[in-house]
């Protein structure tokens, strides 16, 4: 899978750990992040990574920040894009499975790095489970649209 990974500085570390990690299980993976220990702003990181998974650049994005919150509500201002906040392997699967969630955010300082590589390779095998849920996802992209969701029918 073609993966599209960011990071502000809080999160610099982890995502180079979870980069190798990922690359070592065969993924395609890109990572924009370069603080070089200065501090870098996550509204930057979150759009450029949303951009790319919007464009289908990639196929999946990474986000980690210091608690994940920032990048989420950056990521998430881009059309097409469905970013979650995840902190434990549960809310990895339920936001791919039910959400059809494109972009992951993570938790620097809340998260270890063995829990970090966790959530990401369970929410990167999970498949969305189509059904009620992709009426929910038209939904979202209805609300995104400007549109009101109860127009969306099955």
């Amino acid at each position: 899978m073609k993966i599209m990974l960011g990071a502000d500085h809080r999160g610099e570390a982890s995502i180079k750990l979870l980069a190798d990690r990922l690359k070592s299980l065969g993924h395609e993976v890109t990572v924009q992040s370069d603080c070089h220990g200065a501090t870098c702003d996550y509204p930057e990181r979150a759009y450029g990574v949303a951009q790319s998974v919007a464009a289908g650049d990639a196929e999946r994005g990474v986000l980690i920040c210091g608690t994940g919150i920032g990048m989420s509500i950056a990521a998430n201002k881009i059309k097409g894009v469905r970013a979650a906040v995840v902190h434990d392997e549960l809310t990895a699967q339920l936001s791919r499975s039910h959400n059809d969630a494109n972009i992951l955010c993570l938790s620097a300082d809340l998260l270890g790095q063995r829990l970090i590589e966790k959530i990401a390779e369970i929410w990167l095998a999970t498949e969305f489970e189509g059904g009620r849920h992709a009426r929910r996802v038209r939904k979202i992209g209805a609300i995104e649209s400007g549109q009101d969701p109860a127009g969306v029918k099955e």
